[in-house]
């Protein structure tokens, strides 16, 4: 995959020449971003500008506008969008005069998805201030002289120009960007080992597959997935993306994107994917998605229990604590696998892994997902990949299609040393997955053996019983209290708990590893629960030796006769 990036100077160039002084830092990004879009429209429309407005001229007083519309797309030579004003960006700028006058008629001409596009943008607040300051004709004459044309730059290259744009704006005001997008490095991995076991099914002739993500944000995993599987595996494939996303920016952006590149861009929608769920009954072949972590589902509160009390609901395996919705993404993706073969791949910390006890919500929505034989695969990533966080992050691999070899059975692939330093930092982002990393672990993925990097392990040996141990209280004498019932009664200031495997006998365990420490302990089986957790650390934990005990005194030593001899240069 081409990892070159375009040339962004112009967006300095306009900031200084243009902003400075007049917007914050903070702002730049929701300046700039609408008039991108704008003149990427405005270059792709170059060429096709006269046939359309001579159509409009033509058309506009003898049909109908809905049927208007058929005829101004295909004017504009199969693109989903066009304009129908006399005016481009560059023409704008003959009459300085009336700028204000003519822009509005410029934006008035383009069709309604563009429009509505520019309101999620709130371009009009953004006009107000423009004209307030005497600066909308130096930002229209600024932004017209920028080549966006699709020759100069392509699809994957204008997702980079979005993504920077943010990145600048968000880095100013200590927001999150990872929000919005993820790198690029990431979304390759996912892809690679999302489509690795799938590529003589996108083979067959006259395929038809769907992509979905949850919190699409800009819409890079969609577009890159599609893009991965017409160059890589199936150019005739026939692949339509869906995409929601909460944030307006980057649901301008994405739809923007889609609009732009002649996907049906009604396909990205604006919302909550909890409590406004806009693919409500739809299913999808492939779903990727990186939703924000640690966020919490307070607002929604209400809706999602409510839900889960549904067995047909989303969310009726159990509910994460309301600080971290991230289980929940993960259980609504599921809800939209279809029942003859869905994949998922869903990016998160480690927070999913391992919170929560037995009988938790987190607990039992692994254990629902791992008895379900849904797990595949999960893979540690390096620190440092994301551009909001530095912590260690995680890719789920789920899917209802299991290869034969692979049921029953989850891998666990070790990848966080598997990266090189970044040769510029982007804000937490200092280390990037390179192309020999990336086919190394879609190897060790496709081999599904065993090895320093890669475990195998079946599905229950992620189950324990967590069994509570009692002790009997004692009296001042030394005699056990009996309860009502003449039985010992619980102290329950030694209550403890055991968390034992599920393929080892309680009863063994107990009697091996409890009593010969308590013994007068016993177990309360009618407090004994399942539970289920996934602790990378330990499965890939390697002994170091520790170091020879003389070598160790000698390093002692050495400290010592160091410390000693600053002392006497301090003392004198």
């Amino acid at each position: 995959m081409n990892d070159s990036k375009p040339v962004i100077d112009f967006i300095f160039r306009i900031t200084n020449e243009v902003l400075w002084n007049t917007f914050k830092k903070s702002e730049i990004g929701d300046v700039m971003l609408p008039f991108v879009v704008l003149r990427r429209m405005d270059c792709r429309l170059a060429d096709k500008k006269e046939n359309v407005r001579n159509t409009y001229l033509n058309f506009k007083d003898k049909v109908n506008p809905d049927k208007l519309d058929p005829i101004l797309r295909k004017a504009a030579g199969g693109l989903q969008f066009y304009n129908t004003s006399k005016y481009d960006l560059k023409g704008l700028t003959q009459e300085p005069q009336n700028i204000e006058i003519n822009f509005s008629n410029y934006l008035n001409g383009f069709n309604v998805d563009v429009r509505d596009i520019m309101e999620y943008f709130q371009l009009d607040k953004i006009i107000a201030r423009l004209v307030k300051n005497n600066l909308l004709f130096q930002m229209i004459d600024g932004i017209s002289s920028v080549d966006l044309s699709l020759e100069n730059i392509d699809n994957h290259n204008m997702g980079y120009v979005f993504e920077e744009l943010i990145r600048i704006s968000n880095e100013q005001s200590n927001e999150t960007a990872g929000e919005h997008f993820t790198p690029r490095d990431v979304i390759h991995l996912m892809i690679r080992i999302l489509f690795s076991t799938e590529k003589e099914t996108l083979k067959q002739p006259g395929v038809i597959r769907t992509v979905y993500d949850l919190a699409c944000g800009t819409g890079g995993m969609l577009t890159l997935s599609k893009k991965y599987i017409l160059e890589e595996i199936n150019q005739k494939a026939e692949i339509k993306i869906f995409g929601q996303e909460i944030n307006e920016q980057s649901f301008a952006i994405a739809k923007s994107d889609l609009l732009i590149t002649g996907e049906d861009a009604d396909n990205i929608r604006h919302g909550n994917s909890f409590s406004d769920d806009k693919f409500q009954g739809r299913r999808f072949n492939y779903m990727l998605a990186n939703p924000p972590y640690g966020v919490s589902w307070k607002k929604d509160e209400s809706f999602i229990k409510n839900e889960s009390l549904n067995p047909a609901g989303r969310f009726y395996a159990g509910l994460p604590r309301s600080s971290d919705g991230q289980l929940l993404f993960l259980q609504h993706m599921i809800s939209k696998m279809e029942p003859n073969g869905s994949r998922i791949a869903v990016v998160t910390n480690g927070s999913p892994l391992f919170t929560g006890d037995a009988g938790s919500g987190e607990s039992e929505i692994r254990k629902w997902i791992i008895t379900n034989d849904w797990l595949d695969c999960i893979v540690a990533l390096p620190k440092d990949l994301f551009y909001n966080t530095g912590i260690y992050t995680y890719i789920w691999f789920i899917t209802n299609k299991k290869e034969a070899h692979r049921k029953g059975k989850v891998q666990l692939i070790n990848a966080v040393d598997f990266c090189r330093p970044e040769k510029k930092s982007l804000g937490n982002k200092r280390n990037k997955i390179y192309e020999d990393h990336l086919a190394e672990i879609e190897r060790i993925h496709t081999a599904f053996g065993e090895n320093e990097n890669s475990k195998i392990y079946p599905n229950e040996y992620f189950g324990y019983y967590q069994v509570t141990i009692e002790q009997p209280e004692y009296t001042e004498k030394g005699k056990i209290k009996p309860d009502k019932n003449g039985q010992p009664k619980a102290d329950s200031r030694k209550r403890d708990t055991e968390n034992i495997p599920l393929n080892e006998d309680i009863n063994t365990y107990f009697a091996e590893e409890v009593k010969p420490h308590v013994p007068d302990a016993w177990i309360d089986y009618d407090k004994t629960r399942i539970g289920y957790e996934i602790n990378f650390t330990r499965y890939f934990y390697k002994y170091q030796k520790p170091a020879p005990s003389a070598e160790i005194k000698s390093e002692i030593i050495s400290l010592e006769n160091t410390i000693q001899e600053l002392l006497k240069k301090v003392l004198g």
